[in-house]
């Protein structure tokens, strides 16, 4: 590393599982401290794995891909493309994309912003950071970084909302239920109606203390 460039390898970034190992999110923006754009690498280990999942982006946010290695398929509205290496693929706001390895050890790598709009990176990386930890057996280190996130932006309900699913799924269920509340305090209609059809708040929905 160099005060003025730093340089790393993808195998090199830190490789988060999401979703109980549905994708692997590498946070390149966190790690080099990217603040003009948003970037990361997703990978495969083998084919048939998810490497981008299926979302909209909305809002005028753009957003192109990359295969830097492997083999991917996307599915960009209605059509699929192969993607071998060296491809490049951008989707413009409100088309469905995502994206499937063909081949073992893909990777790809996604930059997005929001034209005319200074970026801010997203409050809630560490928060998603955060249950990976949890999800992949490291509770306290996702404990850890939740709390760098609720103590960043501590009158949002999102980061006592994400406390509370972590906490329900892989930790303490008091706790879950204190940082629900606390959610719920901040904002009531938001985080009920997130919290009505979440699956990580099973754990503690039938208890007489469950707040929303």
């Amino acid at each position: 590393m160099s005060e003025g460039y730093e340089v790393a390898h993808v195998d090199e970034l830190e490789a988060l599982p999401i979703n109980q190992g549905e994708f692997v999110w590498r946070p390149l923006r966190r790690q080099f401290g990217i603040s003009a754009f948003g970037t990361n690498v997703y990978t495969a280990d083998r084919a048939g794995q998810r490497v981008i999942e299926e979302h909209f982006e909305r809002d005028g946010h753009e957003e192109m891909y990359v295969v830097l290695r492997g083999r991917a398929t996307f599915t960009l509205g209605d059509d699929e493309v192969d993607a071998p290496p060296g491809t490049l693929v951008f989707a413009r706001p409100g088309t469905k994309r995502g994206a499937f390895a063909a081949e073992d050890r893909t990777a790809v790598l996604a930059v997005g912003a929001k034209p005319g709009v200074v970026f801010e990176p997203s409050p809630w990386e560490g928060v998603f950071a955060a249950y990976s930890y949890a999800e992949n057996g490291d509770l306290e280190r996702g404990r850890e970084a939740v709390r760098e996130a609720i103590a960043t932006h501590p009158d949002a309900w999102q980061g006592y909302y994400n406390a509370g699913c972590m906490e329900a799924r892989f930790g303490d269920e008091d706790v879950a239920i204190e940082h629900l509340a606390k959610a719920i305090e901040l904002n009531p209609d938001e985080t009920k109606k997130a919290a009505a059809n979440d699956s990580d708040f099973d754990s503690i929905r039938d208890r007489p203390d469950y707040p929303a």
